[in-house]
């Protein structure tokens, strides 16, 4: 009679893991970091060096010797790390991604358990605690300096062109018109802003190559943007000299950015497909709401902050069906 070796659950193992899904995130963030690259040139390059080696460092010595722990995987800290470099102006001094890096990991992560216990993303975090602390630094945007000829580019941000034109009373038309944002210039390159805001279409590709890699689902980037469409539709036909329209608040700003890479944070996004889709619209109603009527041009960061506090209570109510149930 043959022996068998009994041994405790699970009894297959599957390939995905977390290092191999952070390594699809960081590959679907790659069009848009080479565009960054390419647009801001050296500049970009030493934030995202820093902050990348930062967060890394800050979370080995964490576990290491302070916590005495085995050093998780790093994939999720290095991506951490090109998110939060993603998100700062590209101007940034080295000292700002150092902080950043610092708080994200520091704060963020390592204060409420490490990796998988964090309730606030850190990478969004780090840009929040940023902003907070030095906004004259994190709102100052500078013509990009890269390796490619971009002379004709503005400096400035389309969010914040808009804020400043309508408080002067000009039309959310004329200022659009004046700032040369077309749709076209709009998905492929738009300068000024995050390093991360410099290609909408870049975005989308890496959008397109998680959801083929199955590594998220639509649910929360399709709600988000689906609300951004649908509020901003109501307000502009209302008020079309007053508010801009959905194409101009999908393709600025950070709403792609923070839609398609932050807000879909496994450890703090809803688990179940209703608490996704609920989640995505409170995103998509907060960033609205601050874009339109709140003190700061852009308010995706906000809202995602706010809805990872809303996490565990949509989790509690939205839980998934219990299998064979």
């Amino acid at each position: 009679m043959a022996r068998l070796t009994v041994s405790l659950s699970p009894h297959f193992q599957n390939p995905v893991t977390t290092k191999t899904l952070m390594n699809d995130v960081l590959i679907a963030l790659a069009p848009v970091t080479l565009m960054s690259l390419l647009f801001y040139g050296w500049n970009f390059l030493l934030l995202l060096l820093i902050c990348t080696a930062t967060c890394v460092l800050c979370e080995f010595v964490i576990e290491k010797y302070l916590l005495g722990k085995e050093v998780p995987c790093m994939s999720a800290t290095v991506l951490t790390g090109v998110l939060l470099a993603l998100n700062l102006p590209p101007a940034a001094p080295w000292w700002v991604a150092f902080l950043g890096g610092l708080a994200a990991i520091g704060i963020a992560k390592m204060c409420f358990g490490g990796l998988g216990q964090n309730i606030f993303n850190p990478a969004i975090f780090g840009r929040v605690f940023l902003l907070v602390s030095f906004p004259a630094i994190m709102t100052t945007w500078g013509a990009p300096h890269g390796w490619l000829p971009v002379d004709a580019f503005s400096g400035a941000t389309p969010l914040g062109a808009i804020n400043e034109g309508l408080s002067q009373g000009i039309p959310a038309s004329q200022i659009i018109a004046d700032n040369n944002l077309s749709g076209w210039h709009m998905l492929f390159a738009r300068a000024g802003g995050s390093a991360g805001e410099i290609s909408a279409l870049a975005l989308l590709a890496g959008f397109v190559y998680l959801l083929v890699k199955k590594v998220i689902r639509p649910h929360i980037p399709v709600a988000i943007i689906g609300t951004v469409v649908v509020l901003t539709s109501i307000f502009s036909l209302a008020n079309p000299e007053q508010y801009t329209g959905p194409l101009f608040n999908v393709f600025t700003g950070g709403l792609l950015l923070g839609a398609i890479f932050m807000a879909t944070d496994y450890v703090t996004s809803p688990m179940a497909p209703l608490g996704m889709i609920i989640y995505g619209v409170l995103i998509g109603l907060l960033t609205v709401l601050i874009r339109y009527f709140g003190s700061y041009p852009e308010g995706v960061s906000f809202a995602i902050l706010l809805a990872n506090m809303a996490t565990p209570l949509i989790n509690k109510y939205c839980k998934p069906r219990r299998f064979a149930a």
